[in-house]
């Protein structure tokens, strides 16, 4: 069989087996079981036992789920509140005063949860009935959580960048140092939106609060210690190269379990909650990973990522119009997938064309993280969308309309990135040298 009917066959079979209700994880390994019994010579049940043992096996991995329940206990304390009260004295001065909270707070719970969805939910829990109290518009408070919500992906500590990170044998620590900078650009871009939205809409913000002095903003900020210790206990002990990034996610885990502590949320059954609200999402994380890479390997076997290399070689795109059909792939990809199925299911294919494109695979890294925030405010598969829809009982298409600048936003960041990509290599070099 050619190539073509070889794809279109293991693509029909990949649709079918996902219509049917069956999980993402088992749908993976069924296909490239699939590819492998009817196409190549290899024993694929040998194959699959060995490739799934592997991958569930790998030490970079460990990461994965400590970040995952150190995300979750955060989640379950009065972080989000205290952030609220240190942030919003602030934030008054500035043109549209307290939407910048939403940005200001995702981009700080970014750097201790690692997960879109946790950080939209925690901030949006907090923010959102405050702003609605005050008479901010819902559409731009909304759609701000959104959009500020999938920082959650690209600040560090991030669970796509490990994901991505494993997937392509990139260092995890390198990818978390090059998020940093882009997050804070990507954050900066969208408070920059709402001043400007503000402006052009200054009947639709409300007035300020009372005036607090100097020294009272200070003694307001006191609620932001706790979270600020954690962030420089985890991120400052990866990038000054006194752990790995496994090390400070267990760092990470200790010190969230402290705060819990520390402001009286932490009980037998908060604990026993975290405990088991991470291990249901890093089990889901853990089946697609495995499935992918026994689909990767079966793939391998048969020659398409090879063969489609190949065939995207002797089209003689540039760089630039590589980029930009991956990125259009990957945004329509995200339609039906979430971020993490569609980086293990397709960088089996996509690292030999960007290998051979010249691409280096740790700003390929930080665009593919990108293109997938993109994707969690795309519907009808945005993660962001959902959390929010359950949250505010919207409809879809109106949170994703109230979302839709954010995303041309992203847009523009990318456009930035490939243009200076200093702005990704910048700081891992400098931890390098």
């Amino acid at each position: 069989m050619s190539d073509i009917a070889v794809t279109g066959l293991l693509v029909a079979a990949l649709f079918l087996i996902l219509g049917s209700g069956v999980w993402i994880g088992l749908t993976l390994s069924g296909v490239a079981w699939i590819g492998m019994q009817l196409f190549s010579s290899r024993p694929a049940g040998d194959a699959m036992a060995v490739t799934i043992w592997g991958s569930a096996s790998s030490w970079t991995l460990t990461a994965l789920p400590l970040f995952v329940w150190m995300g979750e206990i955060l989640f379950r304390t009065r972080l989000s509140q205290d952030m609220f009260r240190g942030l919003a004295p602030w934030m008054q001065a500035l043109p549209g005063r307290l939407l910048h909270v939403n940005v200001a707070g995702c981009a700080i719970f970014a750097a201790v949860s690692g997960s879109s969805a946790a950080t939209c939910a925690t901030i949006g829990k907090m923010s959102l009935p405050e702003l609605a109290r005050r008479g901010y518009p819902d559409a731009i408070s909304i759609g701000s959580l959104a959009g500020a919500g999938t920082l959650g992906l690209l600040i560090p500590p991030s669970i796509i960048m490990i994901v991505y990170g494993v997937s392509a044998e990139v260092s995890i620590a390198q990818l978390f140092i090059a998020g940093v900078l882009p997050g804070i650009l990507l954050a900066l871009l969208f408070s920059g939106y709402l001043v400007v939205w503000a402006l052009l809409n200054p009947k639709l913000v409300p007035p300020r609060d009372p005036r607090l002095s100097f020294g009272a903003k200070l003694r307001e900020s006191r609620h932001l210690i706790p979270v600020m210790l954690l962030i420089a206990a985890v991120l400052g002990s990866i990038y000054s190269g006194v752990a790995t990034a496994t090390e400070a996610a267990a760092l990470g885990v200790v010190g969230a379990l402290l705060i819990s502590a520390a402001q009286g949320s932490l009980t037998w059954q908060t604990f026993r909650e975290s405990l088991l609200g991470g291990t249901r999402l890093y089990c889901m994380i853990a089946l697609i990973l495995s499935g992918a890479a026994f689909l990767t390997l079966s793939m391998g076997y048969i020659g398409l990522p090879r063969h489609l290399a190949e065939w995207i070689g002797s089209l003689g795109l540039s760089q630039f119009w590589l980029i930009f059909v991956l990125m259009l792939f990957y945004v329509l990809l995200g339609c039906f997938l979430d971020g993490i199925s569609m980086v293990v299911l397709t960088m089996g294919v996509i690292l030999p064309t960007i290998q051979k494109a010249g691409i280096d695979p740790l700003w390929f890294g930080i665009f593919v993280v990108l293109v997938v925030e993109m994707a969690q405010i795309t519907p009808p598969v945005g993660f962001n969308l959902f959390v929010l829809q359950g949250m505010t009982k919207r409809e879809i298409g109106w949170i994703a309309q109230a979302t839709l600048p954010f995303f041309f936003l992203m847009l523009g960041a990318i456009g930035l990135i490939y243009l200076f990509p200093q702005i990704v290599n910048w700081l891992p070099a400098q931890m390098r040298g």
